[in-house]
């Protein structure tokens, strides 16, 4: 079976769909954040700080490379991952790539505690929903490559998990 990836802005619930979703079809279950921060013994906001944003980039990279080797494992990307066509290819080439949307409100509500997201607090200028604003539709072409995508606005993990699963076996990539 071939890894399903969850991709999507932060604030989404790609972590907490992802442990969900993997439990539910017995995969592993990999957050790329947390294996970064577990690789260089520090925090992402640490890693920025300390390396800046292309030094955690190349971190993330290899932890694409790694993750996107494996099988049978819901891979919960960063929201950033999108921005290396190269990450895209490889997580594609093992994976059913599912992105996981939100409206502006719900992303701001989830993503409300500054210092825990450097990207976005290095573009907030005071202005958080400026700034989520503008990063949503920058990146939004590059969410766009997903085979499936789900909004999770109004939606428990549980429910989103059941849309995904009745997507994947819609299109024969789950056979339970």
């Amino acid at each position: 079976m071939k890894n399903i990836v969850l991709i999507g802005f932060m604030g989404t619930g790609k972590t907490s769909t992802g442990k969900t979703l993997a439990t539910r079809l017995g995969f592993s279950f990999l957050d790329l954040d947390q294996a970064i921060e577990a690789e260089a013994g520090m925090t992402i906001p640490q890693i920025f700080e300390q390396f800046g944003e292309e030094g955690f980039r190349t971190r993330e990279r290899e932890a694409v490379r790694k993750a996107a080797d494996r099988r049978n494992t819901v891979i919960s990307t960063g929201g950033g991952v999108v921005k290396n066509e190269e990450n895209m290819k490889a997580l594609r080439a093992h994976g059913v790539v599912v992105c996981l949307t939100a409206d502006v409100d719900t992303i701001l509500a989830r993503t409300s505690a500054r210092g825990q997201r450097p990207v976005l607090d290095g573009r907030d200028d005071g202005d958080r929903r400026a700034a989520v604003e503008a990063l949503m539709q920058e990146r939004a072409p590059l969410y766009a490559v997903a085979d499936y995508t789900v909004d999770t606005s109004e939606w428990s993990p549980l429910l989103v998990v059941d849309d995904i699963v009745k997507y994947l076996r819609g299109r024969g990539a789950l056979h339970e």
